[in-house]
């Protein structure tokens, strides 16, 4: 007892001293600082985002003025004859302009669902094997890799697609287009895999090692365990995977604009030519007069991309943030 006391009265003298009290008092104004920083940078890019989202809505709310929101639906077209009908087309430069989004929200789907479909199999695949079975030493390589390959520039794909993709699909299904839907969604295909594969194998290494040890003790085979076991204990975040890859998919422009084709054709066949909602931004926002009924409609368009990617980012959110909570409790 004393000795311990002389030597708890030097550590309360030492940390009251005038010295300890100044590098204490340093510590919290540079963690101030630091709070401070991250806080002012965070607050900056809401502010950006928010202005970004005004403008955008102002812009493209303005349309109704000109255009009628039944005219983003069908148009009116006469033939030769002089007979008018409804039709659905994108032809915003025509003298008799039609501006029905339903081409392009069609185009949009046609590349983006098979590409989803498709991704879902080999990335879910390929983030079983990484999470599973891979041997720790070849994820180490395999997964940087895979991440790796996602930030490949876009553009280098669709330059790929356009000169190599479109021609081998051509001599394998004969297509009415060379350039169509489908060789879009391959290309689109490269890019999600790799967005689901690391969001599936982070989701099913959240699955507790517990759940795994109960399954091996009640007999099931490592397959058996992760099929009927790990998959479905890991279902919210797979899907969410699945649904922000949906998401990339719509939201991409440059490999849609180099191998879809660029024809806003009002079709369901994945071998005719498409456009898609970012492409038709991309391709006409540059030559467009500001202030004409072209330019608002593409705000417009701009608007209904807005709207489907934040549902869909949205709808991840609440699917990931409920795998959070049950995996917690």
């Amino acid at each position: 007892m004393s000795d311990s006391t002389p030597k708890l009265e030097f550590e309360t003298s030492r940390e009251n001293s005038p010295y300890a009290k100044k590098i204490a008092r340093s510590a919290r104004v540079k963690e101030a600082i630091i709070k401070g920083f991250f806080a002012l940078n965070g607050m900056a890019a809401l502010v950006f985002i928010i202005l970004i989202f005004i403008f955008l809505f102002k812009e493209g709310i303005n349309s109704f003025n000109h255009i009628g929101i039944g005219d983003f639906i069908s148009g009116t077209k006469m033939d030769s004859d002089g007979v008018t009908s409804r039709v659905y087309e994108w032809y915003p430069t025509s003298e008799n302009a039609r501006y029905s989004l339903l081409p392009l929200m069609l185009g949009t789907l046609l590349t983006a669902i098979p590409a989803t479909l498709i991704s879902t199999l080999l990335g879910v695949a390929a983030g079983i094997y990484l999470s599973e079975i891979a041997h720790p030493k070849f994820k180490e390589f395999l997964k940087p890799a895979l991440e790796l390959f996602a930030a490949i520039p876009t553009v280098v794909l669709g330059f790929i697609m356009l000169v190599v993709g479109a021609t081998f699909f051509q001599d394998l299904f004969n297509p009415v287009n060379r350039l169509n839907a489908f060789v879009a969604s391959m290309g689109l295909t490269i890019v999600i895999i790799p967005v689901i594969a690391s969001l599936t194998e982070d989701a099913l290494r959240s699955i507790p090692m517990d759940l795994r040890m109960a399954s091996y003790g009640l007999g099931a085979t490592k397959w058996q365990t992760i099929i009927k076991v790990i998959l479905p204990a890991a279902f919210s975040g797979v899907s969410a995977s699945v649904i922000l890859g949906f998401g990339r998919a719509i939201g991409e422009t440059m490999i849609v604009l180099m191998a879809s084709g660029n024809a806003a054709n009002f079709t369901a066949e994945l071998f005719r030519s498409a456009r898609t909602m970012t492409a038709t931004i991309a391709a006409e926002m540059g030559e467009v007069s500001q202030g004409s009924d072209h330019y608002y409609a593409l705000f417009f368009i701009g608007i209904v991309l807005f709207i489907i990617t934040f549902v869909l980012n949205l709808l991840a959110e609440m699917i990931v943030s409920k795998m959070r909570k049950k995996n917690t409790f």
